[in-house]
């Protein structure tokens, strides 16, 4: 049987790139292969999965189609294509002629047009021999069903409905992943008509606004579907008009000419004069070199792994030919004989084995007399806290290393460790390694206080490339051209038969640990001089470094949880939940999955049709969001309960019953981790659990609060920044307004709302500051009138009204906001106060969404980037000034702009001192720092 796949290479290539428009992939050389990931991923998928005997991709030409000559405005309302995806279809067309795979297209045809002509010859008529042309000028041998051809068009779009028949299929990338199947009884559901030919009659009825032909004004899905299915098709109907009534037959007569012109821009042609024969079809091997060399230079290691995998004992098709997932078989991850990178089997090198004590301490000697340590740990865990180590390695030369394996035995293991213990913790050597924070905090567990200074390689290459990966064996591969060994290689892929490092002989490890500390060394080299050229030295040296020491302790000391009180909590509100549940019911009139988005639409839109025209996705079904619900809260009381359910589910299975789960059954703790390479504006995030992430809005949400509590004996103290953000605002933009504001110790929310309200500051309702504080926090954020309304639940006029009066109140962030565009659009990114660069690649797109991404970006970084840098400076004193002055008190907690502290109530007035006057003395700006603060006996009476 023949599956033929045909891709409409456009529809995924620009679907891939909007998927990561607000993370884009972008490689060392500033490319964005957001879309060629997406693709490759797509194609990936389909050929390993589908196994298509035969595959083409359709691409739009270039130049104009027959249907822009025949109505020049068709897709003349389309931004323009987007750069990066102008630069990504070249490769993206180099790469399907690697793996031989054909790319179709004809001038002033569409995609569809040649994916309709190939499904329609190809489904015709019986088998063609191989090599038989399929060109609309042929006549090919018959292939009917009996012959075995099913033709599956890949795409999203919607007029490929009108090809549809039981050999030719639609296959439809679903939002959120996987793929649906539509053959006639699909698509006829959809779209509650009879025939799929009938799709052209509905597009041309209902028009079309993303290619911009007109339909026939007014008449929208509802009425289009109701004319066809009442005439047949719109042929019938135009002969018929007198037989429609009033305002209807007057749109439809007074544009008949639009209509016929929407039907003629609507239909897919499928006679266009393309000559492509089955076998050019057929699936083939691809290019080994050439797909190896364009993987290498995208820096696609991952993908290129994934795809150039090994496969053993794979039977091969009937007909002889292998996929081309079986065709590299000989190949083993990370070996391609085809690699352009150096390796350990490449590049001489010497890496030692140390594994008697006579050798440990002649290493030793070595090491204490020189002025620089790279330094790497193996463990049994990725979790510092529980990680037992299994061996130290060391390289004080670049391709020379050694390994110090590790006992599981502790007395003895801790004995091997303290042989080295003076060289860890010496003040003069400089301390290098990839994620030291790890270390560190590993051979914490061992007594060792590593000390001196320290170079992270992670964190260098974050501030010289925020936006890109960070790991070892990414950076090998950029700066060294050198791939590295992969841990999946030792001890075997994720997954529950995973080995430990443990289970592995010293022979086994030494040369993986080993490669480890020197590619770390040499890295430190390569990226030494970059920081220096970028100017992100005394950001790397004076903030990042330092604060890396602070976080591992935090991290060490982990937070103490309230178990009980959560479980009082969870018993509460699931009862809570539950009644809730049954008054859903019983407005319902039956029961129904209320987790289902599928079952919700149904029952608010289908049986209590609380609104007409509800919001559908493009698979059809309705769309049931949190943003969708709150708007349709007054229609109907039963979406109250729906999303309070929501809330409570969300509640509880997230925090109030999972957090217990991750108490460390060693110290009684919660351990997070906190990223400090993570986001591009520098902000600190959290991991394993994300404890920036507890909810403070709503009474439910504070009980969760109230279950984070200090240490036995000791008093939970918070302190967080009040306004950082708008009073940075303040500053870059030397607002006179506003920093008189600040400086005056005024509310700046209520300032704003009294003079967009016209009233004296004291008349200011709560209502109105609210919507002024939630428009000043959305505006440097670049907010919209339009988002700022859909927010708030406000008109647009007010949501106008709100913008309008903030920059009225302060001209000088206006002016703010389109210097730092300009800046952007000149240099390519913006800096923060301490120098830390956002880079904006798109920041001079011609695509208007893209560009005005970026141009948020470029207010906002620089703003949000210097409070981020504001409280690591904090945090970094603070933590020095304990030190310095024997506070016993311990910082637990960083979330955002807010501090958390367990301390010992004999301290608590010097603890408050301290922290005060280092938060808010941790940068000079033109308006005071202030931070509020307060003590409690959890978060939640602290906050």
């Amino acid at each position: 049987m023949n599956k033929i796949f045909l891709l409409d290479a456009y529809a995924l290539i620009y679907r891939s790139y909007y998927a990561f428009i607000k993370n884009p992939r972008i490689n060392s050389k500033g490319l964005n292969t957001s879309a060629i990931i997406g693709f490759v991923n797509t194609l990936q998928e389909v050929l390993e999965k589908e196994k298509p005997t035969h595959l083409g991709v359709a691409f739009d030409p270039h130049g104009p189609t027959f249907r822009s000559d025949a109505f020049p405005a068709y897709k003349a309302q389309r931004e323009a294509t987007p750069e990066d995806i102008r630069k990504a279809v070249p490769i993206i067309k180099d790469l399907l002629a690697a793996w031989n795979i054909p790319v179709l297209q004809a001038d002033g045809f569409e995609a569809d047009d040649v994916i309709g002509t190939l499904a329609t010859k190809l489904t015709a008529h019986p088998t063609a021999p191989e090599g038989a042309s399929i060109d609309s000028q042929t006549k090919v041998a018959p292939s009917g069903a009996e012959g075995g051809t099913i033709v599956y068009m890949l795409t999203p779009d919607k007029d490929y409905g009108q090809l549809v028949s039981d050999q030719v299929k639609i296959f439809r990338p679903r939002h959120g992943g996987g793929y649906e199947t539509m053959g006639p009884t699909e698509v006829c559901q959809k779209y509650g008509i009879e025939k799929t030919a009938q799709v052209i009659d509905l597009l041309a009825l209902m028009g079309d606004s993303a290619d911009n032909f007109p339909g026939c004004p007014g008449v929208g899905e509802k009425t289009a579907v109701k004319l066809i299915n009442e005439f047949g098709s719109i042929e019938e109907m135009l002969k018929r008009t007198d037989e429609l009534k009033g305002a209807l037959q007057k749109k439809v007569v007074e544009h008949v000419d639009d209509i016929k012109m929407s039907y003629f821009l609507a239909t897919i042609k499928t006679d266009v004069p393309i000559e492509v024969t089955l076998d050019e079809l057929a699936i083939k091997s691809p290019d080994e070199e050439k797909l190896t060399k364009i993987f290498d230079e995208l820096e696609f290691k991952s993908l290129k792994a994934k795809i150039f995998k090994k496969s053993e004992n794979k039977p091969k098709p009937a007909n002889g030919e292998l996929s081309l997932f079986e065709i590299f078989a000989d190949e083993s991850q990370g070996d391609s004989k085809n690699s352009s990178f150096e390796s350990l089997k490449t590049i001489s090198h010497k890496y030692q084995l140390v594994d008697t004590e006579e050798e440990m301490l002649k290493i030793f000697s070595i090491f204490k007399t020189n002025k620089i340590l790279s330094l790497d740990t193996e463990t049994t865990s990725t979790s510092a806290i529980d990680a037992e180590l299994v061996g130290l390695s060391f390289s004080v030369k670049p391709h020379e290393a050694f390994y110090v394996p590790i006992p599981s035995n502790r007395e003895e293991a801790q004995r091997i460790v303290n042989i080295f213990k003076p060289i860890y913790e010496s003040p003069e050597i400089l301390k290098i390694g990839q994620n030291l924070k790890y270390d560190l905090e590993v051979l914490r567990n061992y007594n060792i206080q590593l000390a001196g200074p320290m170079w992270d390689t992670m964190i260098a290459h974050y501030l010289i490339q925020p936006e890109l990966r960070h790991n070892m064996d990414y950076m090998a591969e950029v700066y060294l051209n050198y791939q590295t060994v992969h841990i999946d290689e030792l001890i075997g892929p994720k997954g529950k038969n995973q080995r430990s490092m443990r289970d592995l002989s010293p022979t086994e490890v030494y040369e993986y640990a080993c490669e480890d500390a020197d590619i770390t060394l040499q890295l430190k080299e390569k990226l030494e001089p970059e920081l220096k050229r970028l100017d992100c030295e005394k950001l790397f040296y004076e903030i990042e470094m330092p604060l890396m020491p602070v976080l591992a302790e935090m991290e060490m000391n982990g937070v103490c949880l309230d178990t009980a009180s959560l479980a009082e909590t969870s018993k509460i509100l699931t009862e809570r939940m539950n009644t809730i549940e049954q008054r859903i019911y019983e407005l319902a009139g039956q029961s129904f999955n209320i987790a289902s988005p599928k079952q919700v639409g149904e029952i608010l839109f289908d049986k209590l049709k609380i609104v007409e025209k509800a919001k559908k996705t493009k698979t059809g079904q309705y769309v049931t969001s949190e943003e969708v619900l709150q708007q349709l809260k007054n229609k109907h009381e039963i979406v109250a309960d729906i999303l309070e359910h929501r809330g409570l589910k969300k509640l509880i299975g997230t925090y109030i019953d999972a957090l217990p789960k991750l108490i460390n059954p060693r110290t009684g703790h919660i351990h997070t981790s906190f990223n400090q390479t993570i986001t591009a504006t520098g902000r600190l995030s959290s991991s394993d659990p994300n404890l920036q992430n507890i909810p403070i809005r709503g009474e439910d949400g504070k009980e969760i609060r109230k279950a984070f509590v200090p240490e036995p004996g000791c008093l939970f103290f918070s302190a967080d920044y009040s306004q950082i953000e708008l009073r940075v605002m303040a500053h870059l933009s030397g607002d006179e307004n506003m920093i008189n504001v600040f400086r005056g110790g005024k509310d700046l929310h209520a300032a704003t709302a009294s003079n967009i309200y016209k009233k004296p500051i004291e008349e200011v309702t709560r209502d109105e500051r609210t919507k002024s504080k939630r428009a000043n926090f959305g505006i440097i954020y670049g907010i919209t009138v339009f988002g700022l309304a859909e927010r708030l639940d406000i008109s647009r006029d007010e949501a106008k009204l709100l913008i309008d009066g903030f920059f009225d109140t302060f001209p000088k962030v206006h002016d703010y906001m389109e210097k730092a565009k300009q800046e952007a659009r000149q240099q390519g990114y913006v800096p923060t106060l301490f120098g830390r660069r956002r880079y904006l690649p798109d920041i001079n797109s011609q695509n208007a969404t893209v560009r005005g991404f970026a141009e948020r970006n470029a207010i906002n970084a620089p703003i949000q980037g210097t409070a981020a840098d504001i409280i690591k400076v904090a945090m970094i004193r603070i933590f020095q000034r304990f030190k310095k002055e024997n506070i016993r008190s311990k910082m637990i907690l960083q979330v955002h702009d807010e501090l958390n502290f367990s301390v010992y109530p004999e301290e608590k007035e010097k603890v408050e001192r301290i922290v005060l006057e280092e938060m808010q003395g941790a940068m000079n700006l033109d308006v005071p720092l202030v931070a509020d603060s307060g003590f409690g006996i959890n978060w939640l009476e602290a906050h």
